[in-house]
C-alpha cells in the first residue's frame, strides 16, 4: 500500500485496522502524480470535511489537500503495468479476489 499520509498517521492506520501488509509513504503525492491519479479536494468540500474532524492538510503533514484516486495496479518485473483498476470514488475498491484473478491470469 502506498499513501500520502504521514509517518505517525499511517503508523496509527495500521494498528488500528491491524493491518500485515506494507504501507510505503508518498510524500506530497510524488509517485501518485506520476501515474495521474492526484486531485485536489475542492475548497467547499474542504470547509465539510473540516467541520467533520477531518483535515487533509494535517493527515498528510502540507497544506495541499490533495488526495490520489483509489487505484491497484500489477506491475512487473519490466516496470510494465499488467492490471490497472483506478475509481474517482474512494469507496470503490477492486475486491481481492480480483486481483488474484489478475495474477493469475497474468502468471498463465
Amino acid at each position: 500500500m502506498i499513501s500520502p499520509q504521514s509517518q505517525a498517521h499511517s503508523q496509527t492506520f495500521i494498528e488500528e485496522k491491524g493491518l500485515s501488509m506494507d504501507l510505503l509513504i508518498d510524500a506530497g503525492n510524488q509517485v501518485a502524480q506520476k501515474y495521474g491519479l492526484v486531485y485536489t479536494v475542492p475548497e467547499d468540500l474542504q470547509t465539510v470535511y473540516k467541520q467533520l474532524g477531518i483535515d487533509v492538510s494535517q493527515y498528510n503533514d502540507d497544506s495541499s489537500w490533495q488526495l490520489p484516486m483509489s487505484a491497484r495496479y500489477i506491475i512487473d518485473s519490466n516496470n510494465q503495468i499488467r492490471y490497472a483498476s483506478v475509481n474517482a470514488d474512494y469507496t470503490v475498491r477492486p475486491d481481492p479476489s480480483e486481483t488474484i484473478a489478475a495474477l493469475e491470469r497474468i502468471l498463465t
